[in-house]
């Protein structure tokens, strides 16, 4: 009798109804459940140890939107299926689902036993969503700003909230997570959410959510998994990672004379991106040529040599509308590639009538990229800077208006693609999507502003983010509001100038003191390159990027949870750039741990305020910080990345009693190789016990061999009395120089703003495992 309960109740859990009367003390291994509510029906299936799907039974199972990875695809998991009185209970090693099929509900724990959200089901099956979870756990996500939109808000979302891509400079998704370890994902667009202190409502705009995500973890886990549902952004260009300037109003003359000026004077540079002038904009035989009268060398590609012999890259405005009455307009009439809602109007630049192109229409996309398009391509204009799709009114527009490029582009090269696009919506990070915020105005209000739009972006997953820095529109900026906005947008994942029509944002522009202020912070962001292009990496294969906001690595901190005036750089650098003018003195408060102050090695206790003195005449400091355990490589500033091959790494060490580790990253920085296992991955690691300093390299992973021979490793903190390697003692060496002469490995001691450093030299690319001895335990 009790086997047969037993098997009762094993076939109605599957079913998704209980047996009266049954309870098991046995499991059975299964990923999915059904479940049968008051009005339809759900399909449960576990996704990945952290992630659970519920969908509408009977809907189809393809994605309804673009939010949702159509690829995307899961191991088989082992979870364990329990019968427990009326409740099933399914069981992950980071999450349990309980079922109550009586009350339509289903509660989520973590691991740990600890309740994260309950869902109310009842209504489900018709496309609203009910969840509940602890009173004030805080809410992320959903949308941030768009460019003109007030200041207010800062990060954490309440009340009734819309995600759509929204007006210039905004980023939306369907989703809302709390770094109290959950994640809501519908696949929807739009999507309402109605968010009280205890309960998440969710509906879409226009149809009903059929498919809902529910994800557990810490926000990086979080941010993982909906990576693994949406879709990995693919790596941009190592070039990317470097400086652009982005102008109106430019002729070839002018370009070349331009780089030739940055080259002169040693700021680095890597991109620049042309305004209207670049394209043959309203001619009759092709829109999508190089503009011969301004830039008469484009098309028989030697511009293209010109730049290419300074190291640098041209990128191009595209936009959403053709003319009507041009080769490309009239093959779009004929194939009715028209947006609906675009109507015929005169174009504010051409005067002439323009229409905008449906992007949503397939066939629309395959035209969008045609041989005139390819041969601009081919001929230097190896990036898009897409405007003025969020006019439109339609949410996907300015995705697919970027899919046309990306899946053409990589039909036609093996080139990587890079992009920047005025609005976000999720989903579009897979087109090597970039995003930026917009023609926002000049000025120290509106630079401060752009704190907050950059962290809301990466809290909704778009983490390739950029601004106009100085402002896009008049006035001028001041030399000091420039020095400072370039400093900021030094530590921001897309690193950027522009201006309105005729305005120029060279550093040497503004001033004497502007650009020795500017060109320090430019040459620093190049000499972090290696640590920047390792978290282009991670950010494919994890889902979180360079930047994040303080709350993503300070979940249970209260205290991190509603801030813009600093951020993360990667793991082991926090930035609060200067954004008032004439200040002289910044509070700021550091989160717990121990910090050393990049400028000056000065150490601080986390936890509490300091005070900061201002250079409110040079303009040249940046609040920048390292925290304790900091694994940092850098490189000797170059005029463009990649200007030299990389033979020596600098890698800054400041251990800690606490593990730390850091994965350095290198492929070739052009192509998709590194889908293909081509790249270089080794993993560092270091701590510091009882006197002792023990710095480990892992065996690297993938195929490609870059030209690094040796890692330079500067340990700040104890002096060194020995050193060995794997228990065999390392040559010392009188100074840092002659250990970096010297063809092998070994150590130095030697002093720098920190303090004391021994400098260790090691073979790259081959396993080390590195004691140094502090000097006070060396007998």
């Amino acid at each position: 009798m009790r086997a047969r309960l037993l098997a009762l109740a094993l076939l109605a859990a599957i079913a998704g109804t209980p047996a009266i009367g049954a309870e098991s003390d046995a499991a059975v291994t299964t990923d999915h459940l059904s479940l049968a509510l008051p009005h339809g029906k759900l399909e449960l299936r576990l996704l990945a140890p952290g992630i659970v799907q519920l969908r509408v039974a009977g809907a189809d199972t393809a994605p309804a939107t673009p939010v949702i990875d159509p690829q995307a695809s899961f191991a088989a998991m082992t979870a364990t299926l329990e019968q427990q009185g009326d409740e099933q209970v399914l069981r992950s090693d980071q999450l349990t689902l309980s079922w109550n099929p009586r009350r339509a509900e289903l509660r989520m724990e973590d691991h740990h036993g600890r309740l994260l959200l309950t869902a109310d089901l009842a209504h489900a099956a018709e496309g609203r969503w009910s969840l509940r979870h602890a009173k004030g756990d805080p809410q992320y996500g959903i949308g941030g700003l768009n460019a003109f939109d007030a200041a207010t808000g800062d990060l954490l979302r309440q009340g009734k909230q819309v995600a759509t891509a929204g007006n210039q400079g905004h980023t939306g998704a369907p989703l809302v997570w709390s770094t109290a370890g959950y994640g809501v994902l519908a696949d929807a667009e739009p999507a309402r959410f109605d968010l009280s202190p205890t309960t998440i409502g969710i509906r879409a705009e226009h149809a009903p959510v059929r498919t809902l995500y529910l994800l557990a973890g810490p926000p990086a886990a979080l941010f993982a998994g909906v990576r693994q549902l949406s879709g990995a952004a693919p790596m941009f260009p190592k070039w990317a990672m470097g400086f652009t300037n982005s102008q109106w109003g430019i002729d070839q003359k002018e370009a070349l004379a331009l780089v030739d000026t940055y080259r002169a004077k040693h700021i680095p540079i890597d991109n620049f991106t042309f305004d209207f002038d670049w394209k043959a904009w309203a001619e009759d035989n092709g829109e999508f040529r190089w503009n011969t009268d301004k830039f008469p060398d484009g098309p028989d590609g030697s511009l293209k040599q010109a730049m290419d012999r300074r190291g640098m890259h041209m990128t191009g405005i595209m936009k959403p509308r053709v003319h009507v009455d041009t080769i490309e307009g009239r093959e779009a009439t004929e194939h009715g590639y028209w947006l609906a809602q675009s109507k015929p109007a005169p174009d504010y630049f051409s005067h002439k009538t323009v229409r905008d192109i449906d992007f949503d229409n397939p066939a629309a996309r395959a035209w969008f990229f045609n041989d005139a398009l390819k041969h601009s391509y081919d001929t230097g204009i190896v990036g898009w800077w897409n405007d003025e799709a969020d006019d439109s009114g339609v949410d996907t527009q300015f995705l697919n208006m970027q899919r046309a490029l990306y899946e053409g582009q990589r039909a036609h090269s093996d080139q990587r693609v890079w992009s920047v696009n005025r609005n976000f919506y999720l989903g579009s990070q897979r087109y090597a999507y970039g995003v930026w915020s917009g023609d926002i105005q000049s000025g120290f209000a509106s630079m401060a502003s752009q704190r907050q739009r950059m962290l809301a972006a990466f809290d909704v997953g778009a983490m390739h983010w950029g601004m106009d820095g100085g402002g896009f529109k008049a006035p001028r900026p001041t030399d000091e509001n420039y020095a400072r906005w370039i400093e900021f947008g030094a530590f921001t994942p897309m690193f950027r100038v522009h201006g309105d029509f005729g305005q120029k944002r060279q550093p040497w522009v503004y001033g004497p003191v502007a650009e020795k202020a500017a060109t320090a912070a430019i040459r620093l962001r190049y000499a972090l390159i290696p640590y920047i292009y390792a978290y282009e990496y991670q950010n494919h294969v994890h889902g979180v990027g360079l930047v994040r906001p303080l709350q993503f690595d300070y979940p249970n901190d209260a205290a991190q949870r509603d801030r813009i005036d600093a951020w993360m750089f990667g793991q082991y650098l926090l930035v609060s750039p200067i954004v008032e003018q004439g200040q002289t003195r910044k509070q700021l408060a550091l989160p717990q741990g121990r910090w050393i102050g990049y400028a000056d090695g000065k150490v601080y206790e986390g936890g509490k305020d300091i005070t900061l003195p201002v250079d409110a005449t040079g303009w040249s400091d940046i609040p920048l910080f390292i925290r304790e355990g900091a694994i940092i490589p850098q490189q000797a500033p170059m005029d463009y990345v990649d200007q030299k091959p990389v033979t020596t790494l600098d890698v800054n060490v400041f251990p800690a009693e606490e593990q730390t580790h850091f994965d350095y990253y290198d492929d070739d920085g052009n192509t998709y190789g590194y889908e293909k296992g081509d790249y270089f991955l080794q993993p560092l690691s270091v701590q510091h016990q009882d006197g002792v300093v023990t710095f480990d390299t892992g065996a690297p992973s993938g195929s490609y061999r870059p030209a690094l021979r040796h890692y330079v490793l500067a340990f700040h903190g104890d002096v060194a009395g020995a050193v060995n390697n794997g228990g065999q003692a390392l040559p010392r060496f009188d100074s840092v120089e002659a250990l970096r002469d010297a063809p092998g490995e070994g150590w130095a001691r030697g002093k720098d703003r920190y303090g004391e450093v021994t400098y260790v030299k090691i073979t790259a690319g081959a396993d080390r495992h590195v004691q140094l001895t502090s000097i006070a335990n060396h007998p």
